[in-house]
């Protein structure tokens, strides 16, 4: 029983993803020299995500239509550098959590809600 929720659960995250992926958004649009700079402030930003999971879905929508080119990590494989680095790092695999380094400092983000508000407010348009 387990293993079939498993695969459903599995495979409605997967249609969820490609519905995701087939919706347009409305992409930030910057200009050559803001979006270098944008590229170069989100070098030491990374997501670890799982594929299927709704919250890291709209995390990565809210990344699309920003127009940020953010290093997204696979923590659902159990065996993966990615998930020990998570588990290593916050003691556990919530995902989606960001990983923001600066100034020799690493900030590790949980909650979408909290992921997309710190994006919005870095990289959104200011008006």
């Amino acid at each position: 029983m387990k293993i079939l929720l498993k695969a459903f659960r599995n495979g409605l995250g997967a249609i969820i993803a490609l519905i995701s992926w087939l919706i347009p958004v409305g992409k930030v649009k910057r200009s050559e020299e803001e979006q270098k700079s944008v590229d170069a402030q989100t070098e030491n930003i990374e997501l670890y995500q799982f594929f299927g999971c709704p919250f890291c879905i709209k995390t990565r929508r809210a990344i699309r239509r920003l127009n940020l080119k953010i290093t997204k990590q696979d923590a659902q494989d159990r065996k993966g550098a990615a998930r020990a680095e998570l588990i290593k790092e916050t003691g556990g695999h919530q995902v989606p959590c960001l990983k923001i380094t600066e100034n020799g400092k690493v900030e590790w983000m949980h909650e979408t809600s909290d992921i997309i508000a710190y994006l919005d407010k870095r990289f959104g348009q200011k008006n």
